[in-house]
């Protein structure tokens, strides 16, 4: 690839689907919540944003967001069980999200979770990729509004 091509590729600003900010979410499946909070916290600057229980946490370093969501470990044994639950991408507005689903099932794409508003004003659907791998299309209330360039 040519570095002007590579310098064309890594400079746009958006995404070409309206709305789409970018993929600023993952989900992860880990076997010690407090070792791992503690990790991105201490380790990468991380501050917790929302904690719902003793399973769950969400942190961020202020333009993204992992949540971290603790299994047991017979379950990340299993073959079909992998450390990663979920990617996100953020979207732009609540709208946006249940438009997106609508857009996604009409284009034949597999629909995991059907649209919902969550209990932290966020809003989701979850769908597969071709391979399966899962993908939360997200609007959140603080990654949202946000502008970076």
């Amino acid at each position: 690839m040519s570095l002007l091509f590579a310098s064309l590729w890594y400079s746009r600003r958006m995404s070409r689907i309206a709305g789409l900010k970018g993929m600023r979410h993952i989900a992860l499946k880990v076997r010690d919540i407090g070792r791992s909070r503690k990790f991105y916290q201490e380790i990468l600057g991380m501050d917790v944003v929302w904690e719902p229980d003793a399973q769950n946490v969400y942190l961020s370093s202020g333009c993204d967001n992992i949540a971290i969501h603790e299994v047991p470990e017979s379950f990340l044994k299993s073959a079909e069980e992998r450390q990663l639950d979920h990617l996100g991408f953020v979207v732009e507005s609540i709208k946006r999200v249940e438009e997106l689903e609508a857009q996604f099932r009409s284009q034949g794409v597999k629909i995991i979770h059907p649209f919902k508003i969550h209990r932290d004003g966020s809003a989701s659907f979850y769908c597969a990729d071709p391979d399966g791998v899962v993908i939360q299309m997200l609007y959140e209330p603080t990654l949202s509004p946000q502008n970076i360039s």
